[in-house]
């Protein structure tokens, strides 16, 4: 049975994208951190089907957890795409566990992947705002800037060299000098 983290190991906090929760304590990898929990929702009743909000947690086809809930601490727990968690689905007893996949410092925010069905309704329209994607994105406008700025200065070097050369004279006293069949003109 794995080793479950206290309740004093995390805490919610500001984070990029709203709340988040963050370690208090190291937490190794393997850890139990907290229960994803809520009422139970039974997708055959229609009213319960019909419920939306963001903290639908979907066990299976017909059991969904409704973390709304304000007791539910694991809710503030976002997404990325390079998670240090990951959610333990438990369908037959109806519990969710959100447990460390990676060894997680004081300070690091606790995070895991939502799924290709949450990300594409909710996430894409908006753009993934988890530190990896972010970066990905920092770096491709670096790289554009980069590939700008190459082709303004080719484009650059172009135009001087197709600028029409002046002849350039030399001045001797305030005369102009210039070259004749090797003789000085005076």
């Amino acid at each position: 049975m794995p080793v479950t983290a206290s309740s004093k190991s995390y805490r919610v906090g500001r984070s990029k994208t709203g709340l988040g929760l963050f370690a208090t304590m190291p937490i190794k990898k393997g850890t139990r951190i907290i229960r994803y929990f809520g009422p139970i929702l039974d997708s055959r009743i229609p009213e319960q089907d019909d419920i939306e909000n963001k903290y639908l947690f979907e066990l299976n086809g017909r059991w969904t957890i409704d973390g709304s809930v304000r007791k539910n601490v694991a809710r503030y727990i976002n997404h990325s795409c390079r998670p240090n968690a990951e959610s333990d689905v438990r369908p037959r007893e109806r519990k969710v566990f959100i447990r460390a996949i990676k060894n997680i410092e004081p300070g690091d925010e606790i995070n895991y992947d939502y799924g290709t069905d949450y990300f594409k309704a909710y996430l894409k329209p908006i753009g993934c705002k988890c530190p990896s994607c972010e970066n990905k994105r920092k770096k491709q406008r670096a790289e554009a800037r980069a590939e700008r700025a190459k082709v303004k200065a080719s484009t650059e070097r172009k135009a001087k060299k197709s600028a029409p050369k002046a002849t350039k004279k030399k001045k001797l006293n305030g005369h102009a000098v210039g070259k004749t069949n090797g003789r000085a003109r005076a």
